[in-house]
């Protein structure tokens, strides 16, 4: 008998191929039948009229903290997401020195938008090295995970504060290739790092590993060459903006150095940037030409990031922001009130740098959650519909309405790029072998933005709305693609032997729920949070966590490790 039996489901296996009507039968967390399935199951999920696909992946997340207090992975689990992969930009949990625990959480915090109370009151911290982590996660997690191995903590552990701010020595280097080779061996599934000018810690300094120098950083991805079912994954400055030479070169090392395929976060496209697109997909012709592999990210959706002036978010990484917004409370609202300053913040947004280019255009942004009595009745409106009532500049009403909140107000940017030359052009970049559907950062910024919910975006936006993308193609994308370049051993697709892994949905109400905020972290904080449309059921290795639309509360995901869950994918 089998365990369960999925019944008259139009399959979308994830190879592209076309649907084809089939059952879906499963056992011992497998798939053993996909076909005519006649034989008797302990379960049977009707799905006439649904669509089964593999569980979708999400390449890019920071699930590490929340996974201990929601093991649920919400609301990623709710959007069909089946596997989720962490450790991303050079920042993990471990390894970890006690006396360094409140360093990391403040980094995080910061770096990453989790909040500081949920960090001090949902995880243990009761771990030094970088298996121990894991091991804390395994057998208690709702979907896989598997996480990289931060630079940012390996630094930290092996330098202290002094890897803010310096070089490290020959011997802090060799220490950190050992921490590393350590943490491959215990499944960590490869190596992460940053180097960019946005990544600053809870002392505002820029993290430890942007210190890092080119001999220690090809020192760590010559280990992991070492090690199977590895990759890399990195973020430089260039990665917002536009790539120098040295920043190509260095990652086309790394990846060449290591054989492994290095994956980019992340490529925001603009219908007006096509050559800084172009610009930033040469990296991988160069790497291919010396023997190495770079993938870029790039998220499918536009717009739901929510920004505050009172805290960081991406108005902070606008041209020289920084030199105001870094400002204290009381110093950053009186410059915010200064005409002459207010002038020098916009010719520094408009120019053409990064790839935030698209906040400035002010008319469109979209006023939140108000707090003056002078703001009433502005919420939801449009900055341009409330600056030509009042006969100002777009710019002078937006910040009018900010300095009169005491800089909370909540602001939505909507992207002037919502158009069909766009949608088009973001269609041939997922086509394209250079590029990855992913970069959701789920798990951080939660108080910012929802990236969780990119899957049943992408269904509803680009295959059903917008026609840009066959079913099966849209699909490929979000499952197959993800699992062959980084070597996740049975997932990934519908077929005989693979883990039932498996997402069925409505293809004709697919969607997301709009963004709201909830209250339900440790400590009391607040997130942003957006559930599904038309996910009916999710399986991860043949246990629904997701029925009916309403999660289970099972937990039968795998903690993925190196190795023997993945395996190598040379460049």
């Amino acid at each position: 008998m089998l365990d369960l039996i999925i019944k008259g489901g139009t399959v979308v296996d994830g190879t592209g191929s076309p649907v084809f009507a089939a059952d879906v039968g499963i056992s011992g967390g497998r798939i053993t039948a996909v076909g005519a399935v006649d034989e008797a199951a302990a379960q049977v999920v009707e799905a006439d009229g649904l669509v089964v696909a593999p569980g979708f992946i999400d390449a890019h997340t920071h699930y590490d903290a929340q996974l201990f207090w929601d093991p649920l992975a919400s609301p990623s689990n709710e959007h069909g997401v089946t596997t989720v992969l962490g450790g991303n930009c050079g920042f993990t949990l471990a390894p970890l020195k006690a006396d360094d625990a409140d360093y990391i959480r403040r980094m995080m915090a910061k770096v990453e938008g989790m909040p500081l109370p949920a960090l001090e009151q949902g995880l243990p911290w009761s771990w030094s090295s970088f298996g121990e982590y894991l091991d804390a996660l395994d057998g208690r997690i709702g979907v896989n995970a598997g996480f990289l191995v931060g630079h940012s903590a390996l630094r930290r552990y092996v330098m202290g504060a002094e890897g803010t701010g310096n070089a490290a020595s020959p011997e802090q280097v060799a220490e950190m290739v050992r921490l590393l080779h350590e943490a491959l061996e215990a499944g960590g599934l490869g190596f992460s790092s940053s180097q960019s000018t946005t990544h600053s810690d809870g002392n505002n300094d820029p993290v430890p590993s942007y210190f890092a120098d080119r001999d220690e950083m090809l020192a760590l991805c010559d280990a992991v060459g070492d090690h199977p079912g590895t990759w890399l994954e990195f973020i430089i400055t260039g990665c917002n903006a536009f790539f120098s030479d040295e920043e190509i070169d260095l990652m086309t090392q790394m990846s060449a150095r290591a054989q492994r395929p290095l994956n980019w976060n992340v490529l925001s496209h603009a219908s007006t940037m096509m050559d800084r697109t172009r610009h930033q997909l040469r990296a991988s012709d160069v790497a291919a030409e010396a023997g190495g592999r770079i993938v870029a990210l790039s998220m499918p959706s536009i717009g739901g990031l929510k920004m505050s002036f009172a805290s960081y978010c991406a108005l902070y990484l606008l041209p020289n922001w920084g030199d105001v917004l870094y400002l204290d409370h009381d110093e950053k609202k009186a410059k915010l009130a200064d005409p002459a300053v207010r002038q020098w913040l916009d010719e520094q947004a408009r120019s053409s740098e990064g790839p935030f280019q698209f906040i400035s255009t002010w008319a469109n942004m979209e006023i939140g959650d108000t707090y003056a009595p002078e703001n009433a009745g502005l919420t939801g409106r449009k900055v341009g519909e409330i600056a030509a009532e009042r006969g100002v500049d777009p710019f002078d009403a937006l910040l009018d309405i900010v300095v009169a909140d005491d800089l909370r107000t909540a602001l939505w940017p909507m992207s002037s790029d919502d158009i069909d030359l766009a949608w088009e052009q973001r269609a041939e970049l997922w086509r394209d072998q250079r590029v990855l559907v992913g970069g959701s950062d789920a798990g951080a910024h939660l108080d910012r933005m929802c990236g969780a919910r990119f899957p049943t975006e992408m269904l509803a936006s680009a295959v059903r709305d917008r026609g840009l993308l066959s079913l099966e193609e849209c699909v490929r994308l979000l499952t197959d693609e993800p699992a062959q370049l980084f070597g996740l051993k049975g997932r990934g697709r519908v077929a005989e032997g693979y883990c039932a892994d498996l997402v069925v949905f409505e293809p004709d109400t697919v969607a997301s729920e709009p963004i709201v905020e909830r209250t339900d972290l440790p400590g009391g904080c607040e997130r942003l949070y957006a559930g599904a449309v038309g996910v009916e059921h999710v399986l991860v290795n043949g246990t629904e966590i997701i029925t009916a639309g309403e999660p289970t509360g099972a937990t039968p995901g795998t903690l993925l490790r190196s190795g023997r869950d993945t395996e190598t994918v040379l460049p």
